[in-house]
């Protein structure tokens, strides 16, 4: 792996009503241990946080070469239900995972792992409120705070969110 993808890590907004505190906290994580991030949203111009930060994105959903990244983070908050069953996003979703890369979800998102079939005899946790999503799909949800499972981390919110980028930067090492 080049020090170019070593480096680089693509992080999914939903259009509107990302989680703010997440997308803060591991923005400035990665960015503190040296990683370049790029931003993907469908809306190829500017995404609106649910307090109403505004961050523009880099790339839409159909420009995105696995090989250029270590990992995939993808932000929750309520906008990310929009995305729970966008075939776009889930394509992406298994092309890092049959890449072997890093993928964390964390809020309202591993639901959408769990929908793209990347979740499957894996254990996961996720937003309490939407934790029958994944029991239903018959994933090993688990109520804690931040859980790895091979190369996917997931994590249940925002109070969460530091613990949550810390392991995705120890796996990408």
């Amino acid at each position: 792996m080049s020090s170019v993808n070593k480096n680089s890590v693509l992080l999914f907004l939903a259009a509107k009503d990302f989680n703010e505190e997440e997308y803060s906290i591991a923005r400035k994580l990665l960015l503190k241990y040296g990683k370049n991030i790029f931003i993907t949203s469908d809306d190829h111009y500017v995404c609106s946080g649910s307090k109403g930060m505004k961050v523009k994105s880099d790339t839409s959903f159909v420009n995105i070469n696995v090989k250029n990244f270590a990992a995939l983070v993808l932000v929750g908050g309520k906008g990310s239900r929009a995305y729970w069953d966008n075939e776009k996003l889930h394509s992406i979703t298994k092309n890092f995972n049959n890449a072997q890369k890093i993928i964390g979800a964390i809020c309202s998102a591993p639901v959408i792992l769990a929908k793209a079939g990347i979740l499957k005899d894996k254990t996961a946790t996720c937003y309490y409120e939407d934790k029958n999503e994944l029991i239903n799909l018959g994933i090993n949800y688990q109520d804690r705070t931040v859980i790895t499972d091979k190369n996917i981390v997931t994590s249940n919110g925002s109070q969460s969110a530091t613990q949550f980028t810390e392991t995705v930067l120890h796996l990408i090492k």
